[in-house]
């Protein structure tokens, strides 16, 4: 292992820096393990520390933040190829070498030149078999030159196709040049009778159909044996193929894809013409082929789902990136995420507005075995009782005025996947009625329709209203409440994970600049502070608010006091001056806090615990660790 840090950009870009003592300090001032000199950096930025085999990044309350892939972080353990960026200056973390050998023999560089004036080439294009100079010296061999060279030339040209499509475009297209086919088509799929995707073509008539005999198909997939038959117009046993005999197809084959023991689909060919007859060496051509297909057809079926999967997990790297937080409530909610997520149970995600709750949701079925199935939101508080029930139910054609065609719900849509319900507090009592027959049975009626459809499909709920206080109002089904509340996640308001504001101010920050494209380096730490005080009762999407208006409205190149809102900015106007640093006005916030809860509760300890909504004995600990002993006891 090679631990180091790579410079990405800025004056010592490319510098590599060896992480090779315990602790290595990052920062502006030139006594840092790693100096920067640069004015996005603090003087005193972060450090990383060694701990056994793991390099940890850890922030020192830095002026701009410590990011790690995109994230700011407080402290986080750093994987090889991480990105860490320190205030404007990136730098990339590798643990693995650059160059890896393999065992075998040595090989030794001669840098003589061998090659003299008699050396042949070979352009690009002339390396195929030349096919033209047989056909001249050797009739006798033509059919079998012309194969071995448009053989080759498939060989040659499906290795740069990554696509599924383009592959049987490309293998059908060089099938139609070697064999006296009117018809052929590519089947691919994972049985016998479940094909995924079909490609056909037809040599004249291009706007036709191609009929393929599912009999000769399914035999092929079922056996895995290549077959030939020359006499489909009098055979008895196919006088009953009534689609053969009405196309008059006199000559068919027919090959199964294999590869490595699995079978992937079948090629079928056929034509109508009397003259031609397959034979042996076409059949033992197009076995040739599909092996080669076959193979190029995984890879790139392979390719595909990597390119998806990628996606996918980019997809799920950014919910992880908007839901910022590494405070206890954080965690807890993220661990939370992780326990229930494999579960096919239904969810209740409880909490204020702006909270996160549909972060959550996506959370937890990106974190699912549901993932790459759909996702579907749907807001109950946004649409009618009868839009409602139609987006959720789907309608058959007729069933209400302006339905001119069947439709199908969501939660036929998200079949195999999830359906997040937001606002659920907002649904009428007849809707809570059919969602709750769902969930008891887990089929549905279209609206206008009579027949049962089976679904799998996860339900996850939310709401920001007390369910508990609507079913003693009866305005909300007990017997729906409970289907919905196997297992209940409370997203922690903002106010009670302060910890958390910095970084997700500093992620606001970031995100809002860049798509304003405008340069701003930071949060000055008045205005931090000021931050991390307030309640914020909108909770993240208030904050986010407040550091996209202070990105767009501001000129400097740090936020500052007078950047944030008037309700944020009266906290300074009405308290005790903000102290300049910023750990100091953080515990000046929680002195002033614990302060007023103990005289709401006329010095009691427990009921001021209450109202905290801490327990009695962390409140204690916490009045030691602000030496607020003599205070509280006024």
């Amino acid at each position: 292992m090679n631990p180091r840090l790579v410079a990405v950009n800025g004056s010592k870009k490319g510098a590599t820096f060896p992480l090779a003592s315990e602790e290595i300090t990052i920062g502006r001032e030139s006594a840092s393990s790693i100096s920067l000199n640069h004015a996005s950096v603090s003087r005193r930025h972060c450090l990383i520390r060694q701990e056994h085999d793991d390099f940890k990044v850890i922030d020192l309350d830095s002026y701009n933040g410590t990011f790690v892939n995109g994230i700011p972080v407080k402290e986080q353990t750093l994987i090889h190829a991480d990105q860490l960026r320190v205030g404007s200056i990136e730098l990339l973390f590798l643990t693995e070498e650059g160059e890896q050998t393999t065992s075998g023999h040595l090989v030794r560089w001669d840098d003589s030149d061998p090659l003299t004036q008699s050396a042949r080439e070979l352009l690009p294009e002339t390396l195929l078999y030349p096919t033209e100079q047989i056909l001249v010296t050797d009739p006798a061999h033509e059919r079998m030159a012309r194969d071995l060279g448009v053989v080759l030339r498939i060989a040659t040209r499906i290795n740069q196709l990554r696509h599924t499509q383009e592959l049987v475009r490309e293998i059908l297209d060089a099938i139609f040049e070697i064999i006296p086919v009117d018809r052929g088509a590519i089947l691919l799929g994972r049985g016998e009778k479940d094909f995924s995707s079909v490609y056909a073509k037809h040599r004249d008539q291009q706007n036709q159909p191609v009929r393929v005999s599912r009999t000769v198909v399914e035999r092929v997939m079922r056996e895995r044996v290549a077959v030939l038959t020359n006499d489909i117009q009098t055979s008895e046993s196919l006088k009953s193929a009534d689609s053969l005999m009405a196309a008059q197809i006199s000559s068919l084959m027919c090959v199964p894809l294999i590869v490595v023991e699995k079978l992937m689909g079948s090629i079928y060919l056929d034509t109508s013409d009397p003259i031609v007859r397959f034979d042996e060496a076409h059949l033992q051509l197009l076995a040739g082929i599909a092996g080669m297909a076959a193979v190029s057809l995984e890879n790139a079926r392979q390719i595909e789902w990597l390119e998806d999967e990628n996606s996918r997990l980019r997809s799920t790297l950014a919910i992880e990136h908007n839901m910022i937080g590494e405070s206890p409530a954080s965690q807890e909610v993220y661990r939370f995420i992780q326990r229930v997520a494999p579960a096919k149970s239904a969810v209740l995600i409880c909490g204020e507005s702006g909270t996160g709750k549909e972060l959550a949701a996506h959370a937890i079925h990106a974190n699912s075995p549901r993932a790459d199935q759909p996702y579907v939101p749907i807001n109950c508080a946004a649409l009618t009782e009868t839009l409602l029930e139609s987006e959720l139910f789907g309608h058959e054609k007729g069933a209400f005025t302006g339905a001119i065609g069947r439709k199908h719900g969501k939660l036929e849509v998200a079949h195999g996947g999830t359906v997040f319900l937001d606002e659920i507090g907002e649904m009428t009592m007849a809707m809570q009625s059919r969602l709750l027959r769902f969930l008891q049975d887990h089929k549905i009626e279209r609206l206008g329709g009579t027949r049962s459809i089976e679904l799998d499909v996860r339900i996850i709920a939310a709401t920001n209203r007390n369910l508990d206080e609507m079913i003693k109002n009866g305005t909300f089904r007990e017997d729906l409440y409970h289907r919905l509340n196997v297992v209940k996640l409370t997203m922690p308001p903002l106010r009670d994970r302060r910890d958390d504001v910095p970084l997700l101010a500093s992620y606001f920050t970031m995100k809002y600049a860049n798509e304003c494209k405008r340069s701003v380096t930071g949060i000055t730490p008045e205005a931090r502070a000021l931050l991390q005080t307030y309640d914020w009762p909108g909770n993240i999407r208030e904050l986010e608010n407040a550091i996209e208006r202070a990105v767009v409205l501001g000129s400097a190149e740090t936020i500052g006091v007078e950047d944030l809102p008037g309700r944020v900015r009266n906290l300074a106007d009405g308290g005790s001056q903000i102290p300049v640093n910023y750990n100091d006005a953080v515990k000046d916030a929680k002195r002033q806090i614990i302060l007023n809860a103990l005289a709401q509760s006329q010095g009691n300890y427990t009921e001021a615990a209450g109202v905290l909504g801490i327990h009695p004995n962390n409140l204690h600990r916490i009045i030691r660790t602000l030496d607020l002993k003599a205070a509280a006891a006024k």
